[in-house]
């Protein structure tokens, strides 16, 4: 089984540590060059496992930490076909703005560079829901039922974070291989400075009514899983090329990157109906 890369123990730290890692310049800019609503929330998946999910199932073939769930070429294809048919959420102010700041920073065009701005976001809300949940431990360690609870939110947040951070490794590393090189300020600096910000107001809005704060990371997910799903039909050339790259042993092997793209933006709905089931259910349960 592979080793964990260093990022994920950024996520996995205390709070400080892991609000360093949100602000500190993306992990991979130093790379060396090595080459609906569901009624249950999907688990962590390892090799061997059968994936099950809405009927649907499929056989994994390699290890895969925080996917939430492995689909056939077949599903994937399906999958996209139904993000495409189905009407984007009704954006909050907060997202609305957020999505209308990344095009005028980064145009309206899909490119990898502006999907792995969007994964270093993306990553931030599950973060911050960590946080709260180890803050609420540290207040209430004396109630073991309720200190469970607030641990098993802890561990969804874990997962979350996991799928997010491979969206965010994997991409750097296609950007890596085409040798391209943004402007720092507009490509590192000013995410970060966006994350931070965002980090703030997903904590924030927990703390004060969870809802809020799902319904906001719904709404930056439904986004995400739309935006994937344009991406693969805009771009036919990515039937062209396979993914075996440096991440496939933890994320997985795909035919070509569209059914890769296709799992990332299944990923995304997966944790959008989490987030929505989540917004009926008191902050702890």
């Amino acid at each position: 089984m592979a080793t964990r890369c260093s990022a994920d123990l950024i996520s996995r730290g205390t709070p400080t540590v892991r609000m360093a890692g949100a602000l500190m310049p993306d992990i991979m800019h130093q790379w060396n060059g090595r080459t609906g609503q569901t009624s249950r929330r999907p688990r962590r998946r390892r090799c061997g496992d059968r994936c099950e999910h809405d009927g649907m199932t499929a056989s994994n073939d390699s290890v895969v930490f925080g996917v939430t769930e492995r689909l056939s070429n077949e599903q994937l294809a399906d999958e996209q076909a139904r993000t495409l048919a189905t009407p984007r959420r009704r954006a909050s102010p907060a997202a609305a703005l957020l999505f209308m700041m990344m095009d005028l920073l980064y145009g309206k065009r899909r490119t990898f560079a502006k999907f792995r701005v969007l994964e270093v976001i993306a990553r931030v809300p599950y973060q911050a829901w960590e946080h709260v949940a180890y803050v609420a431990v540290t207040h209430r360690y004396s109630e073991p039922k309720f200190a469970r609870r607030i641990f098993d939110r802890v561990a969804e947040s874990r997962r979350q974070q996991d799928n997010e951070q491979w969206h965010l490794l994997i991409l750097e590393e296609l950007l890596h291989e085409e040798g391209r090189r943004e402007p720092y300020i507009r490509y590192r600096l000013i995410p970060q400075v966006i994350a931070f910000a965002y980090y703030q107001l997903s904590w924030l809005l927990y703390v004060v009514k969870p809802a809020w704060s799902y319904r906001l990371n719904a709404d930056f997910e439904d986004h995400a899983e739309h935006e994937y799903a344009l991406f693969v039909a805009e771009n036919p050339s990515l039937a062209e090329r396979p993914y075996d790259g440096l991440f496939a042993e933890e994320y997985g092997r795909f035919d070509t990157l569209a059914d890769l793209f296709r799992q990332i933006g299944y990923d995304e709905r997966m944790h959008k109906l989490e987030s929505l089931e989540a917004m009926d259910a008191p902050r702890f349960t």
